[in-house]
């Protein structure tokens, strides 16, 4: 069965202009007759392409700011007839409304808008209520009519063009992508409404985009892809890095290097966090970015062997260097310098990704069976964050050094997995215990990877400790500082037990879990 429909009739009505003017010429060389409204109409006509404009056809003018000029029952007519359905085809010629075999129409800008005003009358007006109505009428009707909605389908239009028509595989497939457009416009649109009454909370809808299937997911057995945030332009992620050498990315690749981004970017200072299974074995900030890598490597050189490493600044060629010596997965930055992924890409299989620019959403989504659970994301900016309100419960005063490395710990603890104990000496982890059913347990695992280390320096706890004994592990080691959050029934036990060992202890009163 032959299923292309001739292009005999269209309606093009765009916002964005892009290849208006080939499309015009391409649909008049084939015979197409043309019908379009307001600018589009002005455009295709100065162009020399014969239009007639819907007001002409319609006998009634836009009006209201052409907020009025599609919805007419003559264009909709046209659009909803079955060609198939005699009884519609009757209908149609009694009022003397012809059919439509083509529409072309995208829509008015909201996101854009949203996202480069607060006028909240002027992001009114870019509700688009006519494009959408023939949108999806056409795409309803796709037995008879096809529909273009964005401007990079004009390629497959023009394929039509050359064979006589769309077939209704086509048809159906654009239809389909047409209902996505809608979709996605009206979920933009109820979004934001809900943001501008404070309402957000009660309704939530987001739209993705494919970006690439994946050779596999977490294991080899389980299909996997990754996908794009619709509104990814506006707050940039791991998801829109540029790779610019090595294999396809993973799965467990983009796990680990979003939560390597995410670290190096919780610290103001350069910064380089290197991360195996989503947590850290190394984060380090220095005056340099290669002396920052250095120190983030030195922290658990065996864990860092297949690490997935991020930085906060450009990646330097000495960084580079000392880099290319050790096996890793994937390396991400904001650029690199002169020369620095020439000397990385002399290993084969390293992923090398720039992320020019990264905004943490400041909202986290995890998916629960039936269902979705959502917070804010912990950004380490509660008022119990700055070393200025912390209360300090034992011990003497520190010197800067020491409180300097107190505040670099607590930033870096949020990213290790709870339960988590993390030790620190010169702006560097020295020892990181993650993931533990116990803090004890965490705390051993601290010591045990910091070795000799661990004299001296100074220790963070993502909560507090719910008895001295994992403290106690930490002053038996040598720490001489400790943070945490405080707030456990027993603080007074602990706070004797860091007294007793002369040890300086700040409470924070906020906590930093990190369960996933």
């Amino acid at each position: 069965m032959n299923t292309i429909k001739p292009i005999r009739r269209a309606l093009i009505s765009v916002y964005d202009k892009t290849g208006l003017v080939e499309l015009g010429t391409a649909l008049a060389a084939a015979g197409t007759e043309i019908l379009s409204t307001g600018s589009t109409a002005k455009t295709l006509a100065a162009a020399g392409i014969p239009v007639i404009a819907v007001e002409d056809y319609t006998g009634f003018p836009e009006m209201m700011g052409g907020r009025v000029k599609t919805l007419h029952p003559r264009i909709h007519g046209g659009i909803l007839a079955d060609q198939n359905n005699p009884e519609h085809l009757a209908a149609i010629a009694s009022h003397d409304i012809a059919p439509f075999d083509l529409i072309v129409i995208n829509l008015y800008p909201f996101t854009q808008t949203i996202a480069s005003t607060n006028d909240f009358a002027e992001c009114i007006e870019q509700i688009d209520i006519g494009g959408p109505s023939m949108l999806r009428g056409a795409a309803k009707n796709h037995g008879s009519v096809a529909v273009i909605s964005n401007p990079e389908q004009y390629e497959m239009l023009y394929r039509a063009i050359s064979n006589g028509g769309f077939t209704l595989e086509e048809r159906t497939r654009l239809a389909m992508e047409t209902f996505r457009t809608t979709a996605e416009y009206d979920a933009a649109i109820a979004t934001w409404l809900g943001e501008q009454l404070e309402v957000e909370d009660e309704w939530k809808a987001a739209i993705f985009h494919r970006i690439a299937s994946l050779r596999y997911g977490e294991n080899p057995h389980q299909r996997a892809s990754v996908y794009s945030n619709a509104t990814s332009w506006i707050q940039p992620g791991i998801a829109q890095a540029v790779q610019l050498h090595g294999k396809e990315m993973s799965f467990n690749n983009y796990t680990d290097a979003d939560a390597a981004v995410r670290s190096a970017y919780d610290h103001s200072e350069p910064c380089v966090a290197i991360i195996k299974h989503a947590n850290p074995c190394g984060i380090a900030i220095g005056l340099r970015i290669e002396d920052a890598y250095e120190k983030a490597h030195a922290c658990d050189p065996v864990s860092a062997f297949g690490g997935v490493v991020a930085t906060n600044r450009p990646v330097s060629l000495a960084m580079a260097k000392s880099l290319a010596e050790v096996f890793t997965e994937v390396i991400i930055a904001p650029s690199y310098e002169d020369g620095a992924v020439e000397v990385l890409s002399k290993k084969p299989s390293i992923r090398i990704l720039t992320l020019d620019h990264y905004v943490n959403s400041g909202v986290e989504r995890r998916p629960i069976s039936g269902g979705l659970l959502i917070q804010e994301t912990d950004l380490i900016n509660a008022p119990g964050d700055s070393a200025k309100l912390w209360k300090q419960v034992s011990g003497e005063p520190v010197d800067v050094e020491v409180l300097a490395d107190l505040q670099f710990a607590w930033r870096t603890i949020r990213a290790v997995k709870s339960n988590a104990i993390l030790l620190a000496h010169d702006g560097a982890s020295v020892g990181v215990g993650m993931g533990q059913v116990n803090r004890v347990d965490s705390a051993k695992l601290a010591v045990s990877r910091a070795g000799d280390r661990a004299r001296g320096s100074v220790a963070a706890s993502d909560a507090f400790f719910p008895f001295a004994d994992g403290l106690q592990i930490l002053i038996d080691a040598g720490i001489i500082a400790v943070v945490q959050p405080g707030g456990s029934v027993r603080d007074e036990e602990v706070i004797a037990a860091a007294k007793s060992a002369g040890i300086a202890m700040f409470f924070t009163g906020v906590r930093h879990f990190s369960h996933a």
